[in-house]
């Protein structure tokens, strides 16, 4: 999509920015893992395909996407912001007719990252960033059924299981975001800055380059 290409979150341990191209040779470097393809239900793609794919998730419509990068390494300016990814987080709008409804994605790519209470503060941040930019009222999740560590975490952001599809070994959990939820999400993520993603960028050349 395009109206986050500009749009930096900052978290108290993470900081959220658009997937650039930059971004693109680590990202393949991760999706190089068994592992991280059987969590994600990926197919390795070539650096060439690595690169059309975030042309799509800058351009598509039904996208959006933010790499999340330590914000306590992001704010070290000798370190490059490759330097400080940890994984991505999406939401796509699955359903033509209802612009409402959106399935959430979540990817703590480095090992020593997970564990740790990183995806549910990132996860908390999408949604507010989904339930406030782009109107979602309703959450959805898929899930490799391996992927308990997901599902838990899920569960504990109050999504209640609607499916089991045993064909692909997955299960669906929803959220609808009612009064109640909006307000509690809303007053947790009131910490979250918005900054401007470029300016911010350039802020941070200009500690390096001294």
């Amino acid at each position: 999509m395009k109206i986050n290409e500009n749009t930096l979150l900052e978290g108290h341990r993470v900081v959220l920015v658009p997937y650039n191209k930059h971004h693109v040779d680590r990202y393949h470097e991760w999706m190089k893992s068994p592992e991280l393809q059987l969590l994600t239900a990926s197919e390795p793609l070539s650096l060439e395909e690595e690169y059309n794919m975030q042309r799509s998730w800058r351009e598509d419509d039904d996208k959006c996407t933010f790499i999340i990068l330590d914000k306590q390494r992001w704010m070290d300016s000798s370190l490059e912001e490759e330097q400080c990814m940890v994984g991505d987080v999406n939401i796509f709008l699955t359903d033509p007719t209802d612009p409402s409804l959106a399935e959430l994605e979540i990817m703590i790519a480095e090992p020593s990252y997970r564990g740790k209470g990183i995806g549910k503060e990132v996860t908390r941040m999408m949604m507010n960033y989904g339930l406030t930019k782009l109107g979602i009222g309703k959450f959805q999740a898929k899930i490799g059924l391996d992927n308990q560590v997901s599902i838990a975490m899920f569960k504990k952001l109050l999504f209640q299981e609607v499916s089991v599809c045993k064909v692909f070994k997955e299960v669906t959990l929803e959220l609808t975001v009612d009064k109640s939820i909006r307000m509690k999400l809303l007053d947790d993520m009131a910490h979250v800055k918005e900054k401007d993603y470029r300016q911010t960028c350039s802020g941070r050349r200009e500690l390096r380059s001294q």
